[in-house]
């Protein structure tokens, strides 16, 4: 995903909607003998097959957060069974619930905010030593001074906010709140879809801690739910690595390459190449040949009639049309080649930006920005005749875009198109 992509309702849909999904579980009266027996086990199956998917990509993160949520989620079912068995609690029962319902959302937060720094082994070791070091802690002043430990949990420091409907310990809501602007905070800064996926966990916690021994199966449902919040989030982060680029936002060459062979017998195929890019490149840098290349990926992104565009390489971009002929898409590959020319890419100087916001904006009243045209040329080809494989309309179409280079570039070409016959923008040659 892109360092700086908007934020977007559809990085918390899957999210939310299996965190309701849990929700409309827990409340129902009863749950059949198939789904009582899925949610005993998958708390546990998530662990194993989420902690090898994490371990496979070297998601330390992501796999210490399953780890604590089913730590939690181990020591507080060893009091709910003795509870829905017996009808009363242990006798260490009250102190184990309340300190899990503090420290599982700050270990749930400070592992969430804690991105990969080091070597993979180092920092999956500082991450274990933080674990066990927060639950000996934890463990040995339990069984040293129990009584103290459970009344400084339960005191009541704000009778102000004492509610009936504030189930849990008053100093565990101060820490879900901390730990949950840390987390939006983190999402706002760097929109991922593993971000977005964190609070709503976060909230799965809340929503489960105080039902664990009034529900029967919301210790089980709701954190089989979180933990497969976060597994999810993995696996949809993992797809877009493979097949979505990073920097532009439009799907990849792998993408494009899945969808290759999944066409009909008619499409067209048409390649897009930025012109002088190279020299964008040496004269200005690499900001701002990145700067292009997000440009022109803005005004292919919507190509109309059909058309979906990708990345193919390097500056040069991929335009496909299921079903369509030449002749109908030739308008639309016009209309995005205009699009592109038509709109002047603003340089700034670094070195002289102003630090202070409010000098910037009146800088760029004044006009100190410098603007530079950005071109591109096209290079059409469809399935015809003997071209029928992707991969010759696509060399077909890398023809063309020769063609269009020769042919003055900003413009549009196809194959078998002679060079007067090129679609093409009067102008100064660039």
């Amino acid at each position: 995903m892109p360092q700086h992509a908007p934020v977007r309702l559809t990085h918390f849909l899957p999210s939310l909607l299996l965190l309701t999904g849990g929700l409309v579980a827990v409340w129902q009266p009863v749950l059949n003998e198939f789904f009582t027996s899925l949610f005993n086990v998958l708390p546990t199956l998530l662990l194993l097959l989420g902690g090898a998917f994490c371990i496979g990509y070297g998601r330390q993160r992501e796999l210490f957060l399953l780890a604590a949520v089913y730590l939690g989620y181990f020591l507080l079912d060893t009091q709910a069974d003795h509870f829905r068995a017996t009808g009363r609690l242990l006798a260490q029962g009250p102190l184990v619930f309340h300190l899990c319902s503090l420290l599982l959302p700050l270990l749930y937060g400070l592992y969430g905010i804690w991105r990969e720094r080091t070597h993979l082994l180092q920092d999956g070791l500082a991450r274990g030593a933080v674990l066990v070091a927060v639950f000996g802690v934890a463990a040995a002043l339990a069984r040293r001074f129990p009584a103290p430990l459970l009344d400084w949990l339960v005191a009541v420091r704000w009778p102000a906010l004492e509610a009936s409907w504030l189930a849990l310990a008053q100093i565990v809501y101060p820490a879900f709140l901390v730990v949950g602007a840390a987390l939006a905070a983190q999402y706002l800064r760097q929109p991922r879809l593993l971000h977005a996926a964190m609070p709503v966990g976060l909230l799965g916690l809340l929503l489960m801690l105080p039902q664990v021994f009034t529900r029967p199966g919301a210790l089980n449902i709701l954190t089989s739910q979180v933990m497969l919040i976060i597994v999810v989030a993995i696996a949809q982060e993992a797809y877009l690595m493979a097949f979505r680029d990073e920097l532009t936002g439009l799907p990849g060459r792998r993408a494009l390459n899945e969808r290759l062979q999944r066409l009909g017998r008619q499409y067209v195929i048409a390649m897009a190449d930025v012109d002088h890019f190279k020299a964008f490149n040496d004269t200005h840098g690499h900001d701002v040949g990145d700067q292009v290349l997000k440009l022109v990926a803005s005004r292919l992104r919507k190509v109309g009639g059909g058309g979906r565009a990708y990345r193919y390489g390097g500056e040069e971009f991929t335009l496909l049309f299921p079903g369509r002929d030449i002749e109908a898409c030739l308008p639309y590959l016009e209309a995005v080649r205009q699009a592109v020319a038509d709109y002047p890419l603003q340089l700034r100087d670094k070195g002289s930006r102003p630090s202070d916001h409010q000098q910037g904006r009146q800088r760029r009243g004044a006009g100190s920005a410098k603007p530079v045209s950005v071109t591109i040329s096209i290079g059409v080809a469809e399935a015809a005749g003997a071209q029928r494989t992707p991969e010759a309309v696509i060399k077909a179409a890398d023809q063309a875009l020769y063609a269009a280079k020769a042919a003055g570039r900003n413009c549009v070409r196809t194959q078998g198109m002679n060079r007067r016959g090129a679609v093409r923008v009067a102008g100064t040659k660039r």
